[in-house]
């Protein structure tokens, strides 16, 4: 594990991330943008090194910054290790029953990247009602639809 400290930094009204030093990022030896397992004390996520303009950055959302209970300004510790386990989302019984119906469309949703099949499937799971989270299904299966055509 690479350890280093840092600082959260405030983008926009509540995005928060922090840079990674390109010493770090070269060690981690997977180009710009390697995945990575975030620890910060004995709290770990995973996530992508984001390179803007030549500077890297790791984004710290709101679920974690609470695990951690960071905000913008703090200093922290922070240790970073390449991940190589395999990024598959898993899927909610009626979101894969519903990509299930049609193989190509779940083949589909497979193809995409692991932060865009996560989006989707946290859209799903974060509705409040079943009018909602049902709603939500059927733009993920017309979403993949559109990809076919």
């Amino acid at each position: 594990m690479i350890k280093f400290k840092t600082v959260l930094v405030l983008g926009g009204k509540t995005a928060t991330g922090f840079q990674v030093p390109p010493t770090v990022v070269k060690e981690l030896g997977k180009g710009q943008r390697p995945p990575v397992v975030v620890t910060i004390g004995d709290y770990s996520y995973r996530s992508t090194v984001a390179a803007y303009t030549g500077e890297y950055f790791l984004p710290l959302a709101g679920v974690h910054r609470d695990q951690v209970s960071l905000t913008a300004g703090d200093e922290f510790e922070v240790g970073l290790e390449l991940d190589t386990a395999p990024r598959v989302v898993d899927l909610a019984d009626d979101l894969s029953q519903a990509l299930s119906a049609d193989p190509k469309l779940l083949a589909e949703f497979r193809a995409m990247s692991y932060s865009h099949q996560r989006q989707h499937a946290e859209s799903v799971d974060d509705a409040k009602t079943d009018a909602t989270r049902q709603r939500r299904i059927d733009r993920v299966v017309e979403a993949m639809r559109e990809r076919l055509r």
